[in-house]
């Protein structure tokens, strides 16, 4: 009679093991799935980035011709806070009113 208790408790316990180890399987699927759109974003992220620097700079030449300040117009544009940076601008550059 233990005999027959103890193979039910241990059979239990198997099949709780391999319960978690399918669960454990499909978590590692879905990190990896994860990893994979991370690097795609980043790369995403990266392009996106280069071409605005790209535009910034071709902006910044065509005012330059016409004899516009580009400092001055975006220090007097109403431009909505930018999160990712500390009080910046979002163009990674700084003006002499950003370091006061």
């Amino acid at each position: 009679m233990a005999l027959g208790g103890t193979a039910k408790k241990l059979q239990k316990v198997i099949d709780a093991a391999e319960q978690l180890y399918s669960k454990m399987n499909e978590v590692i699927e879905r990190v990896g799935r994860v990893e994979e759109d991370l690097e795609t974003t980043s790369a995403q992220v990266n392009h996106i980035e280069h071409e605005l620097a790209e535009q910034r700079a071709l902006v910044e030449a065509l005012a330059e011709q016409q004899g516009i300040d580009a400092e001055a117009t975006l220090a007097a544009a109403d431009l909505p806070a930018d999160e990712g940076t500390a009080g910046g601008d979002g163009t990674g550059t700084e003006t002499a009113a950003d370091e006061e």
